[in-house]
Parts: C-alpha cells; sequence; structure tokens
C-alpha cells in the first residue's frame, strides 16, 4: 500500500466501486421484484415510497447511505494493509515505522468514527421517514377503505391489523435497510479481500496434489457447505416467526379485552373462565417461543462452530511459510484478517437467515394487510347519493352473507319533519337496515338518497374518542361551537355537571356510564344540527322518563330533521309518524303511527 498516495487512490476506487455498486444494486432489486414471491410483496411497500415523482429525498437519502456503505468497506481494506504495515514494523523492530504507522492508524480510526456516525444519522433519518411514509399510507387505506370494519365480511380475513401497523411495519423498515446494506457490505467485501488473499495465498498438498491459491478455494467451499446445511437447518423459522407475532397478538388482544370489559366481567365473576382463556392464548405462545429457542439452538450452534472453526484456516496455511521465510508476520496478520473479512462476508447469508426469515413473517404479515384493505374497498357498496330534502329508499333489497333475504322491495319516502320507527322480531334486520342507510353493509341492492344536509347516526353503545369532552361532542368534526352552546346542550340532556370539564381529556368511554354516554350522544346531535339522525335504540340505556326528554328535545330543536329509529319500546310510537314493521324472510309492513 503506497500511503503517500492513499487519498488519490481511495477516491478513485471508491467512485469506480460506488458506480457498479449501484448498478448492481438496481438490477438485483428488479430481479427479485419479477422473480420472487417475496421480491414482489417487498416491491409492493418499497417501490412507491421510492418512487422519484413521489418525492426525490428517499432516493437521495439511500444513495448517499450506499456511498456510505462503500466507503465502510474501503476503510476496512486500508485497515488490512495497516495491519500488515504495523506487524512488519514489530518483526523488524523498526520503532520510526511503528511510531508512523500508529499515527496512521489515528487518521483512520478518526475517519472511520465519523463516517460510522454519519452513517447512523443517515439510516435512521431513512428508517424514520420511512416508516412514517408506510405508517400514512397502510393506515390510509385501512381507514378509507373501511377496511377496519367492513373485513368482518371478508372469508378470510387477517388477525390483529393493529399490531401490524404498530410493530410490522417498523420491523419491515429496519429489517429492509439492515439486509440490503448488510448484503452491500458482504459482496463488496468478497471482491477487495479476495483480491488481497490471492495476492497471499500460497500453494497447498492435499493428499499428494498441490493445489495453487488453495485458501481461496478452501474458504469458497467451506463457507457455500456451510451455508446450505444453515439454510436448511432454519428454513423451519419463518413458519415460527410468523406464528411468534400472531400468537402473540391475538394474547395480548384477550388481554385488552378483559380490560375493555372489566365491568362485565366483574359483574359476572368470570376471573376464572378469563384466566382460563388468557392461560391457554398464553400457552400457545410459550410453545410456539420454545420450538424457535429449539430451532435457534440448533441453528445458532452450527454458526458458531463453523465461525471458530473458521479461525485456524488462515494460520495452517500461512504458519509454515512464515517458518520458512517465505512470508512476514505482516502477511500472516494481513492474511488472517483478509480470510475473516472473506469468510464473514461469504457467511453474512448463513448468519443472515434468522433476520431473514423474521423479515418474511413481518412482509407476509404486512402483505396480508394491505391485501385485507383491499378486498375490503372491492366489496359491494350500496348506491346512494344526495337528493333534494327528502330520504328516498327505492327497491332496496337486503341480504345476510350466506344469501338470505333480512328485506326485500323496500320503498319508502321521508320527508323533512318525518320521523320513522322502524321494529320487529330479533334478527329481522332492523340495524341491518340501518347500516345499509349508512353505507356499510355490503349485501344489498337498490337505490338510497338522503338530503344533501350531515347525517348522524347513534347507536345503542355510543363511540366517544380518547381526548377532551369538547372533542368528543363535535366527533367526527372539529371543535368549533362556542362554549355557551355546548354547555347549553350538555344542560339540555340532564349532564349539566359536565358544562365546567369540557377540555378535560379523559377516557370518557369508562368514566361516563352507558345511560349518560347516550345522552352525551343525543348532545352532539343538538350541537351539529344534522338533516337526518338515525338511532339504533339509542335509548336503551335510558329510563322511559329521560327517553320521552330527549325525543322531546328532538322534535322541538331540530323540527325539519327526520329522524329514523330503530327499538323495541311501545314508548318510541309516541314520537314516530311513520312505522315499519320488518317481518322477516324479506316482508315488510309501513303504517301510520300516532306520533
Amino acid at each position: 500500500m503506497d500511503w503517500n498516495n492513499v487519498v488519490w487512490d481511495s477516491s478513485m476506487w471508491l467512485l469506480k466501486a460506488y458506480v457498479m455498486t449501484v448498478v448492481a444494486f438496481v438490477v438485483v432489486v428488479i430481479l427479485l421484484a419479477r422473480f420472487t414471491k417475496w421480491g414482489r410483496q417487498f416491491w409492493r411497500f418499497a417501490a412507491p415510497y421510492f418512487d422519484p415523482r413521489r418525492s426525490l429525498k428517499p432516493l437521495t437519502i439511500l444513495a448517499v447511505l450506499l456511498l456510505s456503505t462503500v466507503f465502510a468497506v474501503r476503510m476496512t481494506v486500508l485497515f488490512s494493509y495497516w495491519y500488515n504495515d504495523f506487524y512488519d514494523s514489530i518483526q523488524n523492530l523498526d520503532e520510526s515505522a511503528f511510531w508512523h504507522f500508529l499515527r496512521v492508524f489515528a487518521i483512520l480510526a478518526t475517519v472511520h468514527v465519523v463516517r460510522a456516525l454519519i452513517e447512523y444519522l443517515i439510516g435512521q433519518t431513512l428508517d424514520i421517514d420511512w416508516r412514517t411514509w408506510l405508517n400514512h399510507h397502510l393506515v390510509d387505506d385501512w381507514l378509507d377503505s373501511r377496511a377496519y370494519y367492513r373485513d368482518r365480511f371478508l372469508d378470510d380475513a387477517i388477525d390483529n391489523p393493529d399490531q401490524r401497523v404498530q410493530a410490522d411495519i417498523t420491523n419491515f423498515v429496519t429489517t429492509s435497510r439492515s439486509l440490503s446494506m448488510g448484503a452491500v457490505t458482504a459482496v463488496l467485501s468478497i471482491v477487495s479481500f479476495t483480491g488481497i488473499l490471492w495476492d497471499l495465498s500460497g500453494p497447498m498438498t492435499v493428499f499428494g496434489v498441490e493445489i495453487s491459491r488453495a485458501m481461496i478455494f478452501l474458504v469458497y467451499i467451506y463457507v457455500l457447505v456451510t451455508t446450505v446445511v444453515a439454510f436448511w437447518i432454519g428454513k423451519p423459522l419463518i413458519k415460527l416467526n410468523f406464528l411468534n407475532e400472531k400468537l402473540g397478538a391475538n394474547f395480548r388482544y384477550a388481554l385488552i379485552r378483559v380490560r375493555e370489559y372489566g365491568e362485565s366481567i366483574a359483574f359476572y365473576r368470570g376471573e376464572n373462565v378469563e384466566r382460563r382463556t388468557l392461560a391457554g392464548r398464553f400457552a400457545d405462545v410459550i410453545r410456539n417461543m420454545w420450538q424457535i429457542v429449539f430451532r435457534t439452538l440448533k441453528f445458532s450452534g452450527w454458526n458458531l462452530t463453523v465461525n471458530q472453526t473458521a479461525v485456524i484456516f488462515p494460520f495452517l496455511v500461512q504458519g509454515p511459510r512464515l517458518f520458512t521465510g517465505q512470508v512476514s508476520l505482516g502477511d500472516v496478520m494481513q492474511t488472517s484478517q483478509a480470510f475473516g473479512q472473506v469468510h464473514d462476508s461469504l457467511s453474512f447469508f448463513r448468519e443472515s437467515y434468522a433476520d431473514f426469515a423474521s423479515f418474511r413473517a413481518t412482509l407476509i404479515r404486512l402483505n396480508g394487510l394491505a391485501n385485507d384493505n383491499q378486498h375490503a374497498a372491492e366489496l359491494p357498496v350500496l348506491k346512494t347519493g344526495k337528493s333534494g330534502d327528502d330520504l328516498q329508499v327505492e327497491k332496496l333489497d337486503v341480504r345476510i352473507p350466506t344469501g338470505q333475504t333480512l328485506i326485500e322491495g323496500l320503498e319508502l319516502t321521508v320527508t323533512p319533519g318525518q320521523s320513522l320507527l322502524v321494529k320487529g322480531p330479533s334478527g329481522s334486520g332492523k340495524t341491518t337496515l340501518l347500516r345499509t342507510l349508512a353505507d356499510l353493509w355490503p349485501y344489498a341492492d337498490g337505490t338510497v338518497s338522503r338530503p344533501a344536509g350531515e347525517a348522524i347516526f347513534l347507536s345503542q353503545r355510543p363511540y366517544l374518542p380518547l381526548g377532551s369532552l369538547r372533542t368528543a361532542l363535535a366527533y367526527p368534526k372539529e371543535p368549533t361551537a362556542a362554549d355557551d352552546v355546548v354547555r347549553g346542550a350538555l344542560s339540555k340532556v340532564s349532564l349539566g355537571n359536565l358544562g365546567d370539564r369540557l377540555d378535560e381529556t379523559a377516557d370518557w368511554t369508562r368514566i361516563l356510564s352507558p345511560g349518560e354516554q347516550q345522552r352525551l350522544a343525543f348532545a352532539r346531535v343538538l350541537i351539529a344540527r344534522p338533516a337526518v339522525i338515525f338511532l339504533d335504540e339509542a335509548t336503551s340505556a335510558i329510563d322511559e322518563g329521560l327517553e320521552y326528554t330527549l325525543y322531546t328535545l328532538l322534535r322541538t330543536e331540530l323540527p325539519d330533521s327526520i329522524v329514523v329509529s330503530v327499538g323495541h319500546r311501545s314508548t318510541l310510537n309516541q314520537f314516530h309518524s311513520r312505522g315499519v314493521e320488518l317481518e322477516g324472510e324479506g316482508r315488510w309492513t309501513e303504517s301510520e303511527l300516532v306520533g
């Protein structure tokens, strides 16, 4: 190594190596995306992010990261030559050379540390930016396709989409970077250090046959054979890692349900049942973990044995040549270091198989989430529209997923100020009809036209988002109503005590009783003043006196709004002008109510 021209030589090497690396990197990614299943799955989440038409930032970060990776390999090559010259200075007892190469080392080490820190920053920038984009991309798809709700209608709905968004996106991004840059480093190191080994390697006699440059052939044969064996041992880890994610998420979901339905479980004294359920799911997790442990023991045991055996190879080959004066101590040490680099680089694909197995499991789970979003978006959607001031239902047929008809040929016209009560026996399709009118039920045909104004749906179990009480009252819009309007609405539904807690952030679902939550939903309606109000047993947790007050509020405060209610109580008749009785098997009858 000519240390006087090392900067110029390294710059030229870096330029050539970088150009070839970029070309090879692009070609390999294209080939994997075209000819392998996991490559196509990877490309599904990588291509839109790195699309230069969207932004040049990701490609720029990747280009700089590749440059740093190539630079790191060059630094390793320089350290290899430094080892040779430094140990030669010791063998020759050359004190001036000894101190000279210590100064060279200080320069190399400083450059290496600075490069490593910059590479860490660049890598984390790529991880965070990619994770942010992918999170927004998948969450938007999940929400826009309504897969969070409509996936219940899919035959092969995925498990735990929340865990796939929260954990799998992070694993996908970080592992994609570590494996790809690790592969680039490995290939470049193999090329660079094979040349060094070629220059240092001597002949070896095996069974009476002299093999020139024997070390080169030994390291390649050794690593290729051990890699094939490692792949065979590690293959089951792909399925086991997938199951580990799935079973862990199932156990966590069961824990969340205990917390969510804590009061019901406590009333039933259901601790023993929940304990058995949790113990069973946890046992599945542990059983799979032990399978991973035993498989990893075999995989890691093989890799450790292979790596320890490889340590003595260069000394076995170069030792006799050192004692006969054919090579110097520096040559031996550089041989050991170069052999180690080639061996480690060739072994990268073997030792990374466990990470790759986990990566494959992550890809499968993310691909399942994307497919689920797509299939949910492809489910049939009832033809709906905005038409005048009336709620119009024409030739509406509603079925269950098996094809059985719930409602056939429903024809309705409800004008502003009118109210409609939907009744019928359990299972006749009352709530399903409301879901159909809300564009949520995919198994329906016909036409539904709603007024151009806002429509609000109140379910039996109101949804209160996390955040302030003001946010809950305005949901799903931003809170813009004046305080006196909000407090007035709360007072009208007998929740005036909450008027001073509008900006208090809490999980209001746990603070308010079911009846208070239903009254809060009515306050939300009074604030929003929608054109159409759909109520699905929205007063089931409220006594008849409060029910009377709330429905009277709707009629007096919102006289021009259309009200459509689903309920069982006969007391609801007085608040509705018309009624529809669902009789089952598609039959229905319409009647006038006293209202």
